[in-house]
């Protein structure tokens, strides 16, 4: 391909629509309305459907839509509006969706916090974000306490056993009284909140901006360092929404979601909770992980999309029970946050019969930028096509320029899902974008390239690659090769520092119970290095039980890098 222009042109024609779903639109039209209104439409439209089921409780849209108008009658009362930040600490529940779609409903913005933070994480992303309320589960009192700053002005608890009937109808009674507030402060139970507020009236629904107000600000998981707040707008999330329900759904209503991905993570905040609000259908929720549960359920409820991480493929292929359960009304499942090995694709789809699809996102895209044909030709290993409205790239990771297919070089997204900026880091947001062709980009710290064809793959983290004597390696090539063993069942490779190779492959790796004892470290290396060039084998292998991961599931590469690096006696 010639110069910078011939370049441009090959993105510009966006060469990947030919390869589109039929029905799937070039681009899309995305209303200019606050977020909240999804809830508000289906609601007036399916009152009696069930939006969410929750350890066999049923919500229905009716309940859910009224009791997040009590929510923000609440905040709004508490003097609690526009440019205000309220704070939902809760596993997949049904008081996070209404708080999360009350506080909308007010005009705040939310921020969700990992309801596995200790403490010191709590407290930053409260100083942080400058959240005047926190919604919380009785069962972190010891750690909330401990971390509360004094610009938190409410505390509204809640417990898993609110929405449990059952526990009512046997006599149970909440025993847990919320502690006395520190001075100026109102602590609050959830259940009386929403029984007592008055709800809040449509004249009073907040007048939003949606190009420019903020609904949901997310912080990143601090992978790559300390965690930053992404502002993500009405318009952002409604885009993220409308491209999804293009690429797949196209208008269809009434589908049946596993509600195991969690909501204050963007992946399962957008592709489950909003999209299933939006197209009128009704979520399974699971408030922890459990894969038997999820699998009993699928069989039981008919199940229809299924969202989740490649570690959750992985456990469901290797389940014990899994031939058990019917899992033949799946119709599209699909993988992100995480790549996915071919060889879980393949077994997957085997096993249930249903599609699953690598697809790809970030925090800051809402999440989602590239997704797989469901229908189409599928390319394993790749991510996919860019959804529609959407133009993606490979650019010159220190310069701003686009580089022809084929070439490796950082993957850059421009389109209507990209967050506004990040959360009052002004540095980071002149390192995140740049201006070309008269678009604005973001960069994703991803490597990798695009086909002639408009598939782009990922080769790996910037900060994942290994120097080997000079060589480039890319850990995801070599778990892709570790999953085809029929003994590993999840793999995970990084660099080691070493004094005269700079860096060497080591691998890290849960072996399926039945192979344990009876694989060692050399048939590994063997194995590896039947499949892959001299300087990608695996100079170590390291057996673990099971590998570090992150609450939506993806194996933390970063915290074995910085075992190695403690290890070796080098900062982290």
């Amino acid at each position: 391909m010639g110069g910078h222009e011939d370049v441009w042109r090959f993105y510009s024609s966006r060469p990947w629509v030919k390869n589109y779903d039929p029905g799937v639109p070039v681009d899309i039209e995305v209303p200019e309305v606050p977020l909240y209104k999804i809830l508000e439409d289906t609601a007036r439209e399916y009152p009696d459907r069930a939006a969410l089921i929750f350890l066999g409780r049923t919500v229905t849209y009716r309940e859910f839509y009224e009791s997040a108008l009590r929510f923000a009658g609440y905040l709004k009362g508490k003097g609690i509006g526009k440019g205000d930040i309220i704070a939902v600490h809760l596993p997949n529940t049904p008081q996070f969706a209404i708080a999360l779609y009350g506080a909308l409903f007010a005009g705040a913005t939310v921020t969700p916090i990992n309801p596995l933070y200790t403490p010191r994480e709590i407290r930053f992303q409260l100083e942080d974000s400058e959240a005047k309320v926190l919604v919380t589960l009785d069962m972190f009192k010891d750690r909330v306490l401990a971390a509360l700053p004094e610009t938190v002005r409410e505390v509204v608890w809640t417990g898993i056993q609110d929405y449990l009937p059952f526990l009512k109808a046997i006599g149970y009674r909440l025993k847990f009284k919320p502690p006395t507030p520190p001075e100026g402060g109102v602590h609050s139970k959830f259940v009386k909140v929403i029984k007592e507020s008055a709800p809040l009236k449509d004249e009073d629904k907040a007048k939003v901006n949606p190009k420019e107000d903020v609904a949901v600000l997310m912080y990143t998981g601090g992978t790559t360092g300390v965690p930053k707040g992404v502002m993500l707008t009405h318009y952002n999330v409604m885009a993220n929404m409308y491209q999804i329900d293009a690429w797949w759904a196209k208008g269809r209503k009434g589908f049946k979601y596993v509600g195991l991905l969690p909501w204050f993570h963007i992946y399962g905040q957008t592709a489950v909770l909003h999209s299933a609000v939006f197209s009128a259908s009704t979520i399974i929720v699971y408030p922890r992980p459990d894969i038997e549960a999820v699998m009993k359920d699928i069989a039981k409820y008919k199940i229809d999309i299924f969202h989740a991480v490649p570690t959750a493929y992985i456990a469901v292929i290797n389940h014990p029970k899994v031939r058990e359960f019917n899992l033949r009304s799946l119709q599209a499942c699909i993988s992100g946050a995480a790549p996915l090995p071919v060889a879980v694709l393949e077994s997957f789809e085997k096993l249930t019969g249903a599609k699953l699809r690598e697809g790809y996102g970030l925090t800051e895209t809402s999440p989602v930028t590239h997704v797989n044909p469901i229908e189409g030709r599928y390319k394993p290993g790749s991510i996919g096509l860019p959804v529609p409205s959407t133009i993606a790239a490979i650019a010159d990771p220190e310069k701003p320029l686009l580089l022809p297919p084929g070439q490796v070089g950082e993957v850059v997204i421009s389109g209507p899902q990209v967050m506004k900026a990040y959360y009052k880091r002004p540095e980071e947001n002149l390192q995140a974008f740049f201006e070309a062709h008269g678009l604005r980009w973001f960069r994703t710290g991803d490597m990798g390239y695009v086909d002639e064809e408009g598939y782009f793959y990922i080769v790996d983290r910037k900060k994942d690659l290994i120097k080997y004597k000079g060589y480039s390696v890319f850990p995801r090539e070599i778990e892709e090769v570790l999953y085809k063993h029929e003994c590993i069942k999840e793999a995970a490779v990084v660099g080691k520092p070493d004094p005269e190779a700079g860096e060497i492959p080591k691998a890290f790796i849960a072996l399926k119970e039945e192979c344990k004892g009876k694989v060692k470290a050399e048939d590994i290396i063997e194995y590896a290095r039947s499949n892959l060039a001299p300087f990608k084998v695996p100079r170590e292998i390291e057996f673990r039980d099971e590998l570090p991961k992150s609450v939506v599931g993806k194996v933390l590469r970063r915290e074995l890098r910085e075992e190695e690096l403690r290890k070796a006696g080098l900062k982290t």
